[in-house]
């Protein structure tokens, strides 16, 4: 059971900009995430393990990272996995049948297992901390496996308290001096994501073809897919914040169940 839903950026920039839109909604999907009480946490990050041609779900019993890469703020993240939603996570995917394989880093067996996080897993966390698997999309793979992806999911939460993260930067195409350059269809991809969460029409993402998102050097495409497939239109969208202080895009969102 899904009990509440967000769209998390994942940039250094929220520990650095204290005071900035984006650190004071991440704050404000803590305080959601927390009222509504889950259980557990899946969070889909797109800068995780890699397994080509697969869905990846972390079936570690111990997370751990932080975002030093990115900040020298304390971004430290320390946490518990859960191994059994992983379990039912990976047999869910592959009944629907995706291609999905569950990892552990360092011992095979879940509870000897500490997962080293990435900051797209880690920085959501540190503000909505939880037992949590997490999951890696596939760009390899079509727009409704990724959907289909985001259900299998929802069904195997049964029926524990679940919140759904999608971690998720934009277009990184912004800024011409930034480290990829720039993009000219970065601010229109942003532009087209305010616009779908706006309206709460995440579900016309199925019909936008992928090469959009590459184009514009996106990271968030695929796990917003997998969002509106856990979901559907059985939520209400509120857009907290966007901002692009420098060459990627950062928004904020909340998705809470409709009565």
């Amino acid at each position: 059971m899904i009990v509440f839903a967000a769209i998390a950026p994942h940039g250094g920039l929220v520990f650095d900009q204290p005071k900035a839109p984006t650190r004071k909604a991440m704050e404000e999907l803590g305080r959601r995430f927390a009222a509504a009480e889950p259980e557990s946490a899946i969070v889909l990050t797109p800068h995780g393990v890699h397994v080509d041609g697969h869905f990846a779900v972390v079936r570690s019993g111990q997370l751990a990272g932080d975002a030093s890469q990115w900040t020298d703020a304390d971004s430290s993240y320390d946490g518990p996995g859960d191994a059994d939603l992983a379990d039912a996570c990976v047999r869910g995917l592959q009944a629907e049948g995706l291609p999905a394989v569950g990892i552990t880093f360092g011992a095979t067996a879940a509870g000897a297992s500490t997962m080293p996080l990435d900051w797209g897993a880690s920085i959501p966390l540190w503000f909505m901390p939880a037992a949590a698997v997490v999951v890696s999309p596939c760009r390899e793979l079509s727009n409704d496996e990724h959907v289909r992806a985001g259900a299998a999911l929802a069904r195997a939460s049964g029926a524990r308290r679940v919140a759904l993260i999608a971690s998720a930067d934009h277009g990184h195409g912004h800024d011409p001096a930034g480290p990829y350059g720039f993009a000219a269809e970065s601010k229109p991809y942003d532009e087209k994501m305010i616009e779908l969460v706006r309206a709460n029409r995440l579900g016309e993402l199925a019909g936008i073809d992928a090469s959009f998102a590459l184009a514009a050097k996106a990271d968030s495409f695929w796990q917003l897919l997998m969002l509106h497939g856990a979901i559907g239109d059985a939520f209400e969208a509120e857009l907290l914040s966007y901002e692009a202080p420098t060459y990627f895009g950062m928004l904020c969102a909340s998705f809470a169940p409709l009565d």
